[in-house]
């Protein structure tokens, strides 16, 4: 088959399509990845650059890392689980911080654990027992990178750390940014962070569910409930008491987070204004104002309901009331049943109306430890009759029910409009004796440690990198160091377009649907429109024998029509010959008038003569009636 020019020209535009799609794609990788890192070219060049130099680069295995840790040297490593060479370097923060862990060196000396119980917990329960260990990522690992890691389920965990400098909240912003991965996925439980508060009694052995913080930050998780927390505690003026504010919820759904099993980079910004921020993979999900988008808010109202305020006991607020002149209709029968009996039914033919419904079963025996005084007379089991069995039914026949076309139910009066409603009653409002107005409720306590005080159903949750500083650029960097590279690895070793495709129509099976009319409608439309058409020339024309039912069908057609058709024949030339006989009868009695008209005007002429016209005459009438009918015929 010949391709004609339109055929090659849709092949050489879904070619140039595909292409372009695919170096698209890859455009997009780069530069999420340099977007997502805060990398500018000449940065991301550099770290190329360190990723292919094979002289700096040295080859660590998992065993060599377990056994011997050298993170803190910075040295670089490479990985089974990696699809290609990284080179790792312990972050090392850029600017100004209170507080930065990586624990990468392996150790938990900077950490203390609890030694306490927890507060309102039965003493089963109630220790802070839960182990912490220090690790590589179960999956995606970069060489010489470790962890944080909760590794006891269903028990209490708390361990906290002091910060290099306590921070006081006056005119420089707060970033805390640290990175989690719920390696086994999370049934219930959090993974958020304290700040606590800077107090003379803190203990970091007695750190428990009590102990007083300033800020609580981070993901949690019940259930269906996918939470991001952030949560600060402010100080009453008046009466010095500490209140609990909520944020409102984050904006976008949170539930990718916390089942991809990926490390997931979670930052609070706090600004002087009173502004704030909460980032997920340096993507902004929830953000407003301390005084306007906490839960209860900062400040309460200035005037409250008077609480000694009553309503009056005449106060109408019914905006509908009955008909006072509305009257029962004579014929309304508030008596009358909902279902009566059907008047039409017939009792089916062949019902049982004297064999029960059930009967004793008479294979069953009495037990032999049956006891009649103490178990009464024993009877045996009742079954279904078995006589019922090929009957319409058994028992008394009743009438089916059916609605009743009278009833009307009780009858109420209609609602018409309350001429005496004043409305729904409120209180009267007065002045809150509570009212206070703090404009920045941004100057909080104090800080000066930060802990983790946690309990889950899933082990193995997985914490790196904690910062704190008051500058997001060195934030950013930080993050660029650390979570950027568990960004690249995770993205390397993910699976092909494909197989993702497969592993979503898994879990929603719709979506094959979806995967059909993708595929199928552009690949429908392209062979409709770019398939070479044959010219009438190419097409060959077969002769294509009829079934054999057709043939005699049409046999027996031709029988009838030839028939039909020598019938119509035969009689057209009757009719032919029956006009024709007549024509000549009727030409011969013409003649035979002419010839007595001419006999009358040669009267008294020669007899002779006469007899010989009239013999010749006789001869011609007599033979000219045969010429004629012969001649017809």
């Amino acid at each position: 088959m010949k391709l004609d020019r339109g055929w090659m020209w849709c092949v050489l535009l879904l070619t140039s399509l595909a292409v372009a799609a695919q170096e698209k794609q890859l455009e997009v990788d780069v530069s999420d990845v340099d977007e997502d890192m805060d990398l500018d070219e000449e940065e991301l060049k550099v770290l190329m650059a360190e990723e292919e130099d094979e002289d700096e680069e040295a080859t660590v295995n998992d065993e060599d890392l377990s056994d011997e840790p050298d993170t803190a040297s910075g040295k670089a490593g490479t990985d089974a689980n990696v699809s290609f060479q990284v080179t790792y370097k312990t972050p090392v923060p850029t600017g100004d911080v209170y507080f930065a862990e990586t624990f990468d060196d392996g150790s938990l000396d900077r950490w203390q654990l609890s030694k306490t119980v927890k507060g309102d917990a039965d003493d089963d329960v109630a220790k802070y027992d839960g182990k912490w260990a220090v690790e590589q990522l179960k999956e995606n690992k970069v060489p010489g990178d470790q962890g944080l890691v909760l590794k006891s389920r269903a028990k209490h965990h708390a361990i906290a750390a002091m910060l290099d400098k306590p921070f006081v909240f006056q005119d420089e912003p707060l970033v805390l940014q640290y990175e989690v991965n719920f390696q086994d996925g999370i049934d219930c439980g959090g993974a958020y962070i304290k700040l606590l508060s800077a107090t003379d009694n803190l203990n970091l052995e007695q750190f428990q569910d009590r102990t007083p913080y300033t800020i609580m930050f981070g993901p949690d998780k019940c259930g269906e409930d996918y939470k991001l927390h952030f949560i600060f505690r402010h100080q009453n003026p008046l009466n010095k008491d500490l209140e609990e504010k909520h944020a409102k919820r984050a904006d976008v759904d949170l539930k990718k987070f916390y089942t991809d099993k990926k490390t997931h980079l979670y930052t609070l910004v706090l600004n002087p204004d009173n502004s704030y921020e909460m980032l997920i993979d340096q993507s902004s999900v929830s953000r407003g104002s301390l005084l306007h988008d906490m839960v209860p808010p900062v400040n309460p109202p200035k005037e409250i309901d008077d609480p000694n305020d009553s309503k009056p006991e005449d106060w109408d607020e019914r905006a509908k009331i009955p008909d006072p002149e509305a009257v029962k209709p004579d014929d309304w029968d508030e008596d009358a049943p909902a279902k009566i009996d059907d008047p039409d039914a017939l009792k089916p033919e062949g019902w049982l109306d004297d064999e029960p419904e059930f009967v004793p079963d008479p294979n069953a025996d009495k037990p032999e430890d049956w006891d009649e005084e103490m178990d009464g007379e024993w009877e045996a089991p009742q079954i279904p009759n078995p006589a019922c069995e090929t009957a319409p039914g058994c028992g008394e026949w009743k009438r089916p029910k059916i609605n009743n076309p009278q009833y009307k139910g009780k009858w109420k009066a209609p609602l018409v409009d309350n001429p005496n409603y004043q409305g729904v009653w409120k209180p009267r409002k007065t002045d809150n004796p509570d009212y206070f107005e703090d404009l920045q409720p941004f100057r909080m306590t104090p800080f000066s440690a930060v802990g983790l005080e946690l309990w889950s159903m899933t082990s193995d949750i997985y914490f790196d990198n904690f910062i704190i500083t008051s500058h997001k650029e060195v934030a950013d960097r930080w993050a660029a160091d650390s979570w950027g590279l568990k960004k690249l690895v995770a993205s390397a070793n993910e699976p092909g377009i494909f197989a993702q495709l497969m592993m979503a129509a898994e879990e929603r099976p719709w979506l094959w649907v979806i995967y059909i009319l993708t595929v199928g409608l552009p690949v429908g439309l392209a062979v409709l429109f770019c398939w070479p058409k044959k010219s009438d020339d190419d097409y060959v024309y077969k002769k294509v024998d009829l079934p054999q039912a057709v043939v005699e069908e049409e046999e027996e057609e031709d029988e009838e029509e030839e028939e039909e058709a020598a019938a119509d024949e035969e009689d057209k030339a009757a009719e032919a010959t029956e006009g024709a006989t007549a024509a000549a009868t009727e030409e011969a009695e013409e003649e035979e008038e002419e010839e007595e008209e001419e006999e009358e005007a040669d009267a008294g002429g020669d007899n002779l003569e006469g007899d010989d016209d009239e013999e010749e005459d006789g001869e011609e009438e007599s033979k000219a009636p045969e010429r004629t009918l012969e001649d017809e015929v």
